[in-house]
């Protein structure tokens, strides 16, 4: 490219000099021909990939969003479940930009995870599977290449780092209540057992003749763990020893007394997961109206 000027000045001086010599021929001058600057062109500029979302600046192309979804759909199907493309879409979006904010959080947070310690990550994979052939085998069939699962795994360790720090932080014990219902299925007959009740019958044993199995005992739990608000909010307004009126939900009709109540009760391994699940939840809707998300336009 560095002689490519020099060149092309050449060439004018030589098509300058014939022009002069045939015009000597016929008796006449020449008109002498401007040698100005010459300008190379600029290499052509590459284009970037589209994005399909971007999150504070860093974002998933088109390419690997659509890869994620197609890895998506196959494992649904494998599992026997039809899933149209519309609802693949909003799920793998909103799992990738969790994965963003979990990841840039971690950053934030001091995790730093360099290329040696992502190959030891592979490498290690590459072990549990049966050597890198396999492993290479693994990609090609879930549809990654050496190019984008090096960037997906990393992004995964990421937020991984940062999802096992939240969840760490949530308490082992919280305000609880230990709760027994009589769960009725009709009615006039919860209306009838609440008027037996009112009447000074037992609660526990109308609860044994509604259920001689559990004798309704919900057990200990915590706000944010039941299903049906009504039961919770409920359960955590009445005073211990007092009951409730009919409650109507979509399971029946229910009666509650509350037996117990303690403000630091250790959560059950059930319970602890979920309360770990709602701070996760809570950690990233904080994290999407504090952040830039901006979504591409459909084609």
């Amino acid at each position: 490219m560095l002689f490519r000027p020099i060149r092309r000045v050449a060439i004018i001086l030589f098509l300058s000099i014939g022009l002069s010599a045939c015009a000597s021929l016929f008796g006449t001058e020449p008109v002498p021909t401007p040698i100005g600057p010459t300008f190379t062109p600029e290499p052509p500029t590459v284009t970037p990939e589209p994005m399909t979302v971007i999150v504070n600046g860093e974002g998933i192309t088109v390419t690997e969003f659509n890869a994620e979804m197609q890895r998506y759909i196959n494992a649904q199907q494998a599992l026997g479940k039809v899933v149209h493309r519309d609802e693949a879409s909003l799920v793998v979006l909103d799992d990738l930009i969790s994965q963003l904010l979990l990841a840039q959080a971690a950053r934030a947070n001091g995790f730093i995870l360099d290329e040696t310690a992502l190959q030891s990550r592979i490498d290690a994979l590459a072990a549990q599977i049966g050597g890198m052939e396999a492993l290479a085998k693994w990609q090609l069939d879930y549809g990654y290449t050496d190019q984008t699962f090096r960037p997906a795994l990393k992004r995964a360790m990421e937020s991984a780092w940062m999802r096992d720090k939240i969840i760490a932080a949530v308490p082992s014990t919280a305000e609880q209540v230990h709760v027994q219902q009589i769960l009725l299925y009709n009615l006039d007959k919860a209306q009838n057992f609440l008027t037996q009740l009112n009447g000074g019958a037992d609660f526990a044993e109308l609860a044994l003749e509604a259920d001689p199995v559990t004798r309704g005992d919900l057990g200990w739990f915590p706000k944010g763990y039941l299903l049906d608000p009504k039961i919770e909010e409920t359960a955590f307004n009445l005073p211990v020893g007092q009951y409730s009126d009919v409650i109507v939900t979509d399971v029946g009709f229910h009666i509650l007394k509350v037996l117990e109540r303690d403000p630091q009760h250790p959560l059950s391994p059930d319970a602890y997961l979920v309360m770990q699940e709602h701070a996760l939840q809570d950690w990233l809707g904080q994290q999407r109206q504090q952040s830039k998300i901006i979504l591409a336009p459909k084609p």
